[in-house]
């Protein structure tokens, strides 16, 4: 497979996988398990279904040196506590709102890579991220009355920062490009675990699942929006670059919008066709500039 495809269809494969977040999640939280709890599981499952696979399956050695364990362990941290305050955010404003915020991080990627790495914002750029955010506002349907809370927002704002901060960690940072990808998603997700272990009084406040059914919920939740989608990101950001994956992102919300109309029997309304409409016109920009990178270069 060619390398700009593999990176797009990796990127789209962690943004629909990332989507099924809601799936698994909310019956969680319907149930009373509370959201340092909830992570915990995620990612301590995730972990450990994910080395064993690497250890006894794939045959890869986890050992890593002192140099790579500094910029793995700060990646890591970014990327759990961007879910962390993305969730905390839910307390302020309305998840619907703060999503839609959220989104605003390919826009920080953008901007970060064009200060401090000097790449260069094209036209497609520009155009891909005003597409697929006007999709994203689209697809939003907040509640009547529904308000802004300044300390909501701003929690929202600092997840899509430390988002943003590790896609652009991921692609710039030399030592993480010699690391073996497979060996790189593990140490993301074992030293992300550590913000909730704290964050539980080191496990003492946990909250204990008692039912098979939560279990459930909780390994699909390690394996889908986490294992799959943190190991074909970090391979999307390898292969296409920080700005480009994070464009792809906007795929996310199509994955709620499917599993709302097949498993919640939502209705398919005009303003949600013309959302989506948007959003996959918005990546199909991207895929024509890297196609068109590709040929340049022939």
């Amino acid at each position: 497979m060619k390398t700009k495809t593999k990176g797009i269809l990796n990127g789209a494969i962690a943004s629909a996988s990332y989507g099924t977040n809601p799936l698994f999640a909310l019956p969680l939280f319907s149930a009373g398990i509370g959201v340092n709890s909830v992570l915990f599981y995620r990612y301590a499952l995730a972990v450990i279904i994910y080395g064993l696979w690497l250890t006894f399956i794939k045959k890869i050695s986890l050992k890593i040196s002192l140099k790579e364990f500094l910029p793995l362990f700060i990646l890591a941290i970014f990327f759990s506590l961007s879910s962390l305050t993305l969730f905390d955010a839910f307390k302020y404003i309305e998840a619907g709102i703060a999503c839609t915020i959220l989104f605003i991080y390919p826009i920080m990627v953008a901007i970060i890579m064009a200060i401090f790495f000097k790449e260069k914002i094209t036209k497609t750029t520009v155009g891909a991220i005003i597409l697929t955010t006007i999709g994203i506002l689209a697809l939003y349907n907040g509640k009547p009355g529904a308000t802004l809370n300044i300390h909501g927002i701003i929690v929202v704002l600092l997840s899509a920062l430390l988002y943003a901060l590790y896609i652009v960690g991921v692609k710039n940072i030399k030592i993480i490009n010699t690391i073996h990808q497979d060996k790189m998603s593990f140490y993301i997700m074992f030293f992300g675990l550590f913000v909730y272990i704290c964050n539980l009084k080191f496990c003492t406040s946990l909250q204990i699942l008692n039912t098979p059914i939560l279990w459930l919920y909780t390994i699909g939740l390690s394996i889908f929006p986490t294992i799959i989608s943190i190991e074909t990101i970090n391979v999307s950001i390898k292969l296409i670059g920080s700005t480009s994956t994070a464009i792809l992102g906007a795929l996310e919300p199509l994955t709620a919008i499917f599993f709302g109309i097949v498993v919640f029997h939502q209705h398919l309304t005009l303003r949600i066709s013309l959302g989506i409409t948007l959003i996959l016109l918005g990546v199909l920009l991207i895929i024509t500039k890297n196609t068109r990178k590709k040929i340049s270069t022939i």
